[in-house]
């Protein structure tokens, strides 16, 4: 038998590349990333990254630390679009600019989103001024988050919390109970509501949630997602999941 080599063809043209870091505990980012971008010509890629519990400042700074090591992993020596690090409070922790760095010594090209920038983004899109804001962490991380958007220029006209210590905790959370939470919240005099976190199941109910309130309803996954879209050209034709999408 004779073998014949074959020479390839390579396809000239590749769809966008989203690369998401998400957390190991997280059991909603990859979820509702799939729910809205299913059916656009987008590649999507995951790597996770070590989380330690319970969640404190010092641990999202630790966690921080193999920021470079994992996003390298995603399609190593591959260019990616757009890097997104799955995590609002780890990105108020270690700060913007240093998860930039680190994402950028593994993907000198790629644009970076995260959800506490994108949430700025995306509230300033909204033109929101006053805000109120429920997250689901502890005392202390919920006041990081308060002061982050309060320093962002944004007033905080209400808060409530759920004081959970552990992230796998989050993501178990009943959709309904935070309907029925969301929609008690004090909104007089609030432009929008703010819901934190990447682990929460949330996607699903903010349409809904956005009808009973009577105001814009944004949420850490949306806002990500929206972002990440915007980054790579892509957001467009999506319904369902807030006015955020229609101010496009």
């Amino acid at each position: 038998m004779k073998s014949k080599k074959i020479e390839p063809q390579f396809a000239k043209y590749q769809n966008p590349r989203i690369g998401l870091i998400a957390l190991a505990t997280d059991f909603m980012i990859e979820r509702d990333f799939i729910k809205v971008i299913k059916d656009k010509e987008i590649d999507f890629f995951v790597n996770r990254i070590e989380c330690f519990n319970p969640l404190t400042k010092e641990n999202l700074i630790k966690m921080s630390d193999k920021v470079t090591e994992v996003t390298k992993n995603i399609l190593p020596d591959e260019d990616i679009d757009c890097v997104v690090y799955g995590c609002t409070t780890g990105t108020i922790a270690a700060g913007y600019d240093s998860i930039k760095d680190k994402v950028r010594a593994a993907k000198p090209n790629a644009k970076l989103t995260t959800p506490s920038s994108a949430a700025i983004r995306a509230l300033k899109k909204l033109n929101v001024k006053k805000l109120a804001i429920f997250t689901p962490y502890s005392k202390i991380l919920n006041d990081e988050v308060l002061n982050y958007f309060s320093e962002e220029g944004f007033m905080i006209s209400s808060n409530s919390y759920l004081d959970i210590s552990a992230d796998y905790d989050i993501g178990k959370v009943e959709q309904e109970f935070l309907f029925d939470e969301l929609s008690k919240m004090e909104m007089n005099g609030a432009d929008a509501l703010f819901i934190s976190c990447t682990a929460l199941p949330v996607l699903n109910i903010i349409d809904r949630l956005e009808k009973k309130i009577n105001k814009p309803v944004l949420s850490s996954n949306q806002a990500l997602i929206w972002d990440s879209l915007q980054t790579i050209g892509e957001n467009k034709d999506i319904n369902g999941f807030g006015k955020l999408f229609s101010k496009n």
